[in-house]
């Protein structure tokens, strides 16, 4: 799962991809500093 950790001031959001193409889309289109990383583990809120 490809994660995408897009930061806004003092707050920061998660996203989880399926893909890599997925997540570097949006990382494109997203005005915000981000990380995008790969993980093994679930994200569970």
């Amino acid at each position: 799962m490809w994660v995408l950790t897009v930061f806004d001031g003092e707050t920061f959001r998660i996203y989880e991809f399926e893909t890599k193409e997925e997540a570097m889309k949006v990382m494109e289109e997203i005005q915000l500093p981000a990380i995008l990383s790969y993980t093994n583990l679930t994200l569970v809120a």
